[in-house]
């Protein structure tokens, strides 16, 4: 087995979901202004520092020229998240793939470092925080051999749950405590799909707080 330190200095694929619908915001909500700019493009120069490789699923790719970075239709429409996560496997050039959802304004780098060594050290096939709320599989770390074999068996047995795979690998829960210490309030995992929550998302991020 590869040691640690041999692993650990494997790249990382980061790649930013935007295929949702949207359909709470009434628009693209990775393309809505949040504090000036849009919204996907604040995750960008959030992830980029610590991304070897960074991606854009969209099965919208003219509207994300833009950003100046690979862009990938869904492999299988229609899908969903789990569709979706398939993708993102199935594009990343790396063995690490971290997977972000475009409506988190407030994704933590310093989470995904975490997951990252946890899944080096431990030998883990992903590394998923858990909150009261459950899994967060949109804001998570996967090791591609091991689980893109699982989610193609998962969509070939007609499974829609993002996490109905979960049991065929090795997932290694990132437990509250863990996550409170990169990020004490959970703001990583804030989701907004309304123009309310977007402005309650700025509101916060103007408190200094973040």
């Amino acid at each position: 087995m590869e040691s640690f330190a041999l692993y650990n200095r494997r790249m990382l694929t980061i790649v930013i979901q935007a295929g949702g619908q949207s359909s709470r915001m009434g628009q693209d909500k990775a393309l809505m202004p949040f504090l000036g700019q849009p919204l996907i493009q604040r995750l960008v120069k959030r992830l980029l520092p610590i991304a070897d490789e960074l991606l854009i699923t969209t099965n919208q790719p003219e509207k994300y020229e833009f950003l100046e970075l690979p862009l990938f239709a869904d492999k299988v429409p229609g899908r969903g998240a789990l569709g979706g996560l398939f993708t993102a496997l199935i594009v990343a050039g790396q063995p690490l793939v971290a997977v972000v959802a475009c409506d988190m304004p407030f994704a933590s780098p310093s989470l995904i470092q975490l997951e990252k060594n946890i899944l080096c050290s431990e030998s883990a096939d992903a590394v998923v925080p858990r909150t009261a709320q459950g899994f967060e599989p949109l804001h998570a770390l996967y090791r591609r051999a091991s689980c893109l074999p699982a989610i193609d068996q998962a969509l070939q047995q007609g499974q829609w749950k993002v996490t109905s795979w979960f049991s065929q690998v090795n997932v290694r829960s990132l437990s509250l405590a863990e996550i409170e210490a990169q990020d004490p309030l959970q703001l990583a995992f804030i989701n907004v799909n309304t123009s309310e929550e977007l402005a309650q998302a700025e509101t916060l991020e103007k408190t200094g707080l973040i």
